[in-house]
């Protein structure tokens, strides 16, 4: 681990890293070892490692001590455990991080490096919030429809013919109606996990994007007769290579959050540009706080003091598949003019139809695509 190209390569890596050699002494700073450190990478390296990175556990013994990670194969393995320990800074104070480290050796087992990777406690704390977070979300948005199944399930087995007609088909469309909540929400956990991983699946077509809004909006006026979605294309927008089915989802969690945060009539429009098509989604309620815009479009988020159902998933699962298709989504909120989502989808791509591609999508993993027959 000492070539000049594998230490480069550590630049990349999303944690801060520290690459001590043979005798102890660091041969390797990120920079973002350094700003953990509060020191500047090039003045600790050639430093002995224990004294730049002092780390010591809940009793307050010295990892180095304890461990002895650079005392040769004898007792210790080639990846070491992952530790919580104490990292005391002279800039910034006591840190708690999450150490992992590596053993290089020889074909003689033999050391030949110590690479060391720190993350911030915080970090760990923030994943492990999420997920409880997920935990209690999912928790309660599945209890609900599942207690109104369960009540109006056993009410009618157990008093079935006590009921006319009419009160048993309305028992009847509610349980549909709430096992429908349970397999979205169901269907959107799985989304979750693919956009994470960086792998939602596209099956893309040329799409005329304005009839799939205006199929939504007609679907969906239904359900709220009392606020009017008006489809407003008044520019001709050429079809889009992109999925159909993903779009219609775009435009379905758009317009469903219009009718839980804004206020009719909702305006579907668009904007054709050189290289890309802007859609809009917009409303006339009492719009988004400027300092809430970017954040909307996180996972789970809720305004404060917020109260309305919901888990919180649909305007991030938007983003993901709006980014999967190479384009951006947005929102804007001018005082007292309700608020609107615009997402850009790029124009062109007829010539990739039928040919599996395969681009980058986050930080760490590939999107597959293919065309439909």
């Amino acid at each position: 681990m000492t070539d000049v190209a594998d230490l480069a390569a550590l630049e990349l890596l999303p944690d801060p890293v520290v690459v001590v050699d043979a005798d102890g002494r660091i041969v390797f700073c990120s920079r973002l070892a350094g700003r953990l450190l509060s020191r500047p990478p090039g003045e600790v390296v050639g430093a002995p490692a224990r004294e730049v990175l002092i780390l010591t556990d809940d009793a307050g013994t010295d990892w180095w001590t304890r461990l002895r990670p650079l005392e040769g194969p004898a007792h210790l393995r080639q990846r070491l455990p992952m530790v919580d320990l104490t990292l005391l800074t002279s800039g910034r104070g006591p840190r708690p991080v999450t150490l992992t480290a590596a053993r290089n050796t020889d074909d003689d087992g033999k050391l030949l490096s110590l690479v060391v990777v720190l993350r911030r406690a915080d970090a760990k704390e923030r994943l492990d919030a999420a997920r409880s977070d997920l935990v209690a979300t999912v928790s309660h948005e599945i209890r609900s429809p599942l207690t109104s199944v369960k009540g109006f399930t056993k009410t009618l087995l157990v008093k079935w013919d006590r009921f006319t007609d009419d009160q048993k088909r309305h028992m009847l469309a509610t349980i549909n109606e709430d096992a429908d909540r349970v397999t979205r929400l169901l269907g959107e956990l799985l989304d979750v996990s693919r956009i994470d991983a960086g792998r939602l699946q596209l099956r893309r077509q040329m799409v005329d994007v304005p009839a799939v809004a205006t199929r939504v909006a007609e679907r969906l006026q239904l359900k709220e007769p009392d606020c009017e979605v008006k489809p407003d294309f008044a520019v001709e927008v050429p079809k889009l290579y992109a999925d159909s089915d993903k779009v219609e989802q775009i435009y379905t969690n758009l317009i469903e959050n219009a009718f839980k945060y804004g206020a009719g009539p909702i305006r579907l429009s668009a904007v054709v540009e050189t290289e890309r098509v802007v859609f809009t989604v917009s409303d006339q309620g009492g719009g988004v706080p400027e300092r809430f815009l970017t954040q909307v479009f996180t996972k789970f988020f809720r305004r404060t003091g917020e109260r309305r159902s919901g888990t919180g998933l649909g305007l991030y699962i938007t983003k993901g598949i709006v980014e999967a298709h190479g384009g951006s989504i947005w929102a804007t909120s001018p005082p007292g003019d309700g608020a609107s989502f615009h997402f850009a989808l790029p124009q062109g791509g007829l010539e990739l139809a039928g040919i599996e591609i395969t681009k980058r999508v986050g930080p760490t993993a590939s999107l597959h695509e293919d065309s439909r027959p």
